[in-house]
């Protein structure tokens, strides 16, 4: 009997130590879950991530092997900020003292282009240059020459090699000095403006100026670049590179480069000093960087063209005493350089008293002289009548990054003469009419 209790008891005592193994299995299991689901939670994590990476990766490097046409770096003072190190290649910064070839100079021919030749589209006509062509005396430019005959250019010799008279010195808007150089293995061409000389005094208070330079690629317009501002100097030494990628040496011939200097203003619109215009057709850049100087005429403008005309459509509410203004339509718009369509807008400045209370602008259309607005403005009239109300009508070309060209005005008012008056003078007379006239923009 006392076999059968212990054997009893050994089991109720095994049963219940079963029992107690189940219950820390179970405690244990219970902890080990939430682990190892964060561990599985972490590896996925992990795993996500490294495969957005690879495709980011993937995706940039897949963009970088094509290079987009007319990409450009611009490069300060000879220091290249291209991401892409050129190791033991040329750079375009380089010493010029490093590349001097022993090269006999070739001559080239000088290469003129008459602005006012230009069509009613602003564009030039193309120049076939021969070998064998004389050169107008007349229009004849400083020679182009390897950057080896460096000192040949040198702005003492230029200026001992020109006696210029009192009278040709007034009309003489300064040189601009360049280079101009194609790098094969990167398919870039490169154009460093080094520096003017000569120029005009732009303040009559100071007698400087505060020059500095824009540039643009034509006849596409991919880009306008244009080089930072010198303060108070009239033989600015700029010595900035321009670097654009993607251009095929062989059609840097139908290219030409356009230059308009200017003199920085910080109370009003810059002033524009002259333009320098470069047909590259006929200059071989596979000789190497060339050294070349032009001087600088006045810009171009064409007042025979018109600046274009504004279609405007006005109605004066007498009982609100509010005023609609109506931009419908421009046409015939000019180009605001010789680099291209212009990408106008329109801008409405409301004056009381030659004080302006109010101002709205369109939105800007793309590449066109002839652009359709039909955006409407409401201007609350401060007080009764229009007797001293005026509208102001800016018609601008946008460029990004720099500041915009107007290239038409417009004034309606009671004062003003022509059909901005007569306009102004019919809906004073019929109120609550919506009256549209076209009116000719004049020079801003």
């Amino acid at each position: 009997m006392a076999e059968t209790i212990n054997v009893e008891e050994k089991r109720m005592y095994d049963t219940v130590e079963c029992g107690n193994w189940m219950k820390d299995q179970e405690y244990m299991l219970s902890d080990e879950i939430p682990t190892v689901v964060g561990i599985f939670s972490a590896f996925g994590l992990v795993f996500t991530v490294s495969l957005f990476a690879w495709i980011c990766c993937q995706r940039k490097s897949s963009k970088s092997n094509k290079t987009p046409p007319y990409k450009f770096v611009h490069v300060l003072k000879g220091v290249d900020i291209y991401p892409e190190n050129l190791n033991s290649k040329k750079k375009f910064g380089a010493d010029d003292k490093n590349e001097v070839k022993n090269k006999p100079a070739v001559p080239k021919n000088s290469l003129h282009l008459d602005l006012e030749k230009r069509d009613l589209n602003g564009n030039f006509p193309k120049t076939n240059l021969k070998a064998g062509s004389p050169s107008d005396p007349e229009n004849a430019t400083p020679k182009l020459t390897l950057e080896g005959e460096k000192e040949a250019v040198s702005p003492d010799s230029l200026k001992s090699s020109t006696s210029l008279t009192s009278e040709e010195k007034q009309e003489k808007l300064g040189t601009l000095f360049f280079s101009l150089e194609y790098n094969f293995e990167r398919k870039a061409f490169v154009v460093n403006i080094k520096e003017a000389r000569g120029l005009p005094a732009m303040d009559e208070q100071s007698m400087t100026s505060d020059p500095y330079i824009k540039m643009t690629i034509l006849p596409e317009k991919k880009h306008k670049v244009k080089t930072r501002v010198l303060r108070k100097t009239l033989d600015p030494a700029f010595d900035e590179t321009f670097t654009f990628y993607g251009i095929p040496y062989t059609q840097i011939q139908e290219l030409a480069l356009h230059f308009t200097i200017l003199s920085f203003d910080r109370f009003s619109r810059d002033d524009i000093i002259g333009e320098v215009l470069i047909p590259l057709s006929g200059i071989e850049l596979s000789e190497g960087k060339m050294l070349m100087n032009r001087e600088i005429i006045k810009r171009n403008v064409r007042k025979s063209s018109g600046r274009g005309e504004l279609l405007i459509s006005l109605c004066y509410q007498s009982t609100t005493n509010t005023l609609t203004v109506v931009v419908l339509k421009a046409r015939h718009l000019p180009k605001s350089d010789v680099s291209g369509l212009s990408d106008p807008y329109v801008k409405v400045n409301l004056y009381h008293a030659k004080k302006r209370i109010s101002k709205k602008k369109t939105h800007v259309k793309k590449c066109t002289p002839n652009a359709v607005f039909n955006e409407l403005f409401v201007f609350d009239i401060p007080c009764e009548g229009l007797e001293d109300i005026s509208v102001e009508f800016l018609v601008l070309d946008s460029e990004r990054g720099s500041r915009n060209e107007v290239i038409g005005q417009l004034v309606l008012s009671a004062a003003a003469e022509g059909t901005g008056g007569e306009h102004w003078k019919e809906i004073c007379d019929y109120p609550r009419r919506q009256i549209a006239k076209w009116h000719v923009l004049c020079d801003g």
